[in-house]
């Protein structure tokens, strides 16, 4: 058709339907289940308004609405056969036959299908999106009379369930909306999985009532952190409300159907939902999760008899100001697993955040450690370097990307290494030539491409950074003639539109930037760059092109990280925390063969105890008191001194992540990052021994550890024929296909 394929990649819009990892390990789980062949579907919500393009304006942030439905979404097929009701709010009345939830609001659920394609196996799974429609009827049938056209624009306030995703990462916001989105997918997905459990052989009816005794074999629900909590007690509702289950034998069912992976350690983040908003919105489900709890705390007591702070520690209730529910106690209460994302995570997971729950059932709790697909995050994006690796060892490496070890035999050949760091440099000038398009700014593409995109955030430490580019500034103008390794510093990530520290993180950002970059004394030396709206698509760009990747979260804090992984199998050498999946990054690749500084989880501890006291460090390191009197006394806004203030106030009265601690090791371990980069042979062969050592971080191998620990089913490697093929050569071949 004379059309350029790159060009058409370029007009469609990113499915922005997550804020940061968990969306993104959703989707390279839908992938790599697709490409085991598991029967397995990804339940969500098909916001009309995913997580907002960013714009930086004068060095701030600002958020756009992300219409990226505008143009219409070719991949998605609308179901309306298979729309299904949801209540909200109503009553509960208590008759002999049971519990009635009555009077209830109802919006309708309508399922939109999106085809999820196995690697090429002819295998194609289903991701269901719910959108909220009001129904027919809507506030028509009641006391409204006469009042028709008000009645008609009233349906909004039903559709604005599915409207737009709430852009917190790591932070809950307990607001109704949000708890609204939350019970409107679990309560459309828990009836469509229950349709299909019906109408499948296994459903089978006795008499009338179905038997539901093989449900947890037919049936896997995998809790993407608390978010779909709620599914335990609609489950329960169903099962004791609806179908009529006794209360024991519906339990029984519900826990060995549900398992919970936890994502975070940070407590702002953890789900606690005022009890009155659940009683206002789902008032039988309040009923049900106090009746969870007294079983639950019944059985504490019994082991535990006297022991009251205990029950107070473990129950689904806090007491205390407000009574809220929490999410996460719930969780585990109520399934049959428990997993934390990265072996360190799990771990703090076990002996620190939950440890009462891992006392009681120690066998409940399990690692799995996050991975990539790499599909996107290899073949789709670097197709250069994903070519030089099927030249040495063969295609197979794309489904069984453990197969990168044979690598290591090829660290000392000299070819190899050119060619390794050929592609790195290709890619790189093609990113500066965007940089250039989009920035005006002149790039050195030989200059270290350092490059630090996540989620803006106190915990990820993009001040640490900050601080580093600043001495690094100082350094090159107190000694213009002193070698230095040039530099592109590119920071990028979406800060929460209420989260004002992470706002100011950026503004910060960029005013050093602005500073640094028209310097005449600094000239090509030193370039910082805040990347506009990181997005997928853009980490597509940017990661190819990195050759240091920061990791440098506050040892403890980050569950795993997945972006980290995507760096290291691009051929990005890691500065990095022992925080998250770095840890096992580590262990793959050897220690020496990442620059690890700062302190461990145990530092964090003891210095905790001890009490952190920034002034001392900011009084002993000099180089760390220049930065910071820069940023207090309006070097870098000079328009308004005083603009920084609260970022500095805060660095030294309450920084919960201790960027002063671990300035002094950076510095030093970032100064090691540069003396290698000077040697490029050693620094291309530290490349190549990530690459080979990055086998474990695929989502395959994540996929395969939760189907057989946790789903209990098997993956096939066995390719579907394709339609044009007769069937039953393979139909003995086919193991069940258990829904995941």
């Amino acid at each position: 058709l004379g059309l350029d394929m790159e060009e058409l990649e370029e007009i469609e819009e990113d499915a922005g339907l997550g804020n940061g990892g968990l969306g993104r390990l959703a989707a390279c789980f839908l992938d790599s289940m697709a490409t085991l062949g598991l029967a397995a579907y990804g339940y969500g919500i098909r916001y009309e308004y995913g997580i907002f393009n960013q714009k930086i304006r004068d060095g701030w942030q600002v958020e756009e609405a992300d219409d990226w439905l505008r143009h219409g979404n070719p991949w998605e097929k609308a179901r309306p056969e298979y729309m299904l009701p949801v209540h909200f709010y109503g009553r509960v009345e208590h008759a002999a036959t049971g519990a009635k939830w009555v009077d209830t609001q109802v919006v309708l659920a309508l399922p939109y299908d999106t085809p999820v394609p196995g690697y090429m196996n002819n295998t194609v799974n289903t991701m269901r999106l719910w959108s909220a429609r009001a129904p027919n009827d809507f506030n028509l049938r009641d006391f409204n009379v006469g009042d028709y056209i008000q009645a008609v624009l009233d349906r909004n306030l039903a559709e604005n369930i599915s409207r737009v995703l709430y852009p917190n990462d790591n932070f809950f916001e307990g607001k109704e909306l949000r708890l609204k989105q939350e019970y409107f997918v679990v309560a459309a997905t828990l009836q469509d999985i229950i349709r299909r459990f019906k109408a499948s052989k296994f459903g089978s009816t006795d008499s009338v009532r179905t038997v539901f005794d093989s449900f947890p074999d037919q049936v896997a629900i995998q809790l993407n952190d608390t978010h779909p909590a709620m599914a335990i007690p609609e489950l329960m509702r169903i099962f004791v409300d609806i179908e009529k289950l006794p209360w024991n034998k519906a339990w029984d069912i519900t826990k060995q159907t549900f398992a919970y992976t936890n994502h975070t350690v940070l407590p702002e983040a953890l789900e606690r939902w005022p009890v009155d908003l659940v009683e206002k919105l789902l008032p039988r489900h309040l009923q049900i999760i106090y009746e969870i709890n007294q079983r639950h705390l019944d059985h504490i007591a019994s082991i535990f008899p006297n022991d009251v702070d205990r029950l107070r520690r473990m129950s689904l209730i806090e007491e205390g100001g407000t009574k809220r529910i929490n999410m996460a106690h719930l969780c585990i209460v109520g399934s049959h697993a428990v997993n934390g994302v990265a072996k360190i995570h799990s771990e703090i997971v076990k002996t620190q955040v939950f440890q009462d729950f891992a006392a009681l059932e120690p066998e409940k709790f399990q690692n799995k450690t996050n991975g990539i697909t790499p599909r996107r995050w290899l073949l789709l994006c670097n197709p250069g370097l994903a070519e030089l690796i099927a030249e040495k060892i063969g295609e197979d490496y794309v489904r069984d990307l453990s197969q990168l070890t044979k690598l290591h035999e090829f660290v000392d050949d000299d070819l190899f290494i050119r060619e390794v760091a050929k592609v790195k440099q290709e890619n790189k000038v093609k990113f500066a030539l965007y940089l250039e398009k989009e920035y005006k700014v002149k790039i050195n593409p030989s200059s270290m491409f350092d490059v630090h995109v996540k989620r803006i955030h106190e915990y990820k430490r993009q001040l640490m950074n900050c601080l580093h580019i600043i001495t690094m500034y100082n350094r090159i103008r107190r000694d213009p003639a002193k070698l230095f390794v040039p530099r592109t510093v590119i920071i990028g990530g979406k800060a929460a539109p209420g989260y004002h520290m992470a706002k100011m993180i950026i503004k910060l950002i960029n005013a050093v930037a602005h500073v640094v970059n028209d310097d005449p004394v600094v000239g090509s030396k030193l370039k910082v760059i805040f990347l506009e709206n990181y997005r997928v698509s853009l980490a597509e760009k940017v990661i190819p092109a990195t050759d240091l990747s920061e990791q440098i979260s506050t040892a403890g804090t980050e569950a795993s990280g997945t972006g980290n992984m995507k760096f290291m199998l691009n051929g990005a050498l890691t500065i990095g925390t022992m925080d998250g999946a770095n840890v096992e990054m580590a262990e793959e690749a050897g220690e020496e063969n990442l620059f690890i500084f700062g302190m461990r989880v145990e530092d964090v501890t003891e210095l905790d105890r001890e009490g952190y006291n920034a002034q001392k460090y900011y009084n002993q390191l000099p180089e760390l008191k220049q930065a910071v009197d820069q940023i207090k006394s309006g070097f870098f806004s000079p328009k308004e001194p005083d603009l920084f203030k609260d970022v500095v106030n805060m660095l030294f009265h309450h920084d919960r992540f201790k960027v002063f601690a671990d300035y002094e090791a950076y510095v030093k371990c970032q100064e090691k990052v540069s003396e290698l980069y000077l040697n490029s042979k050693a620094w291309t062969k530290m490349v190549i021994r990530n690459i080979a050592a990055a086998g474990k971080f695929s989502s395959d191998r994540t996929i395969k550890e939760y189907a057989r620990d946790i789903w209990h089913v098997e993956p096939s490697d066995l390719k579907i024929p394709p339609p044009n093929e007769p069937r039953d050569a393979v139909e003995d071949k086919t193991p069940n296909g258990t829904v995941a």
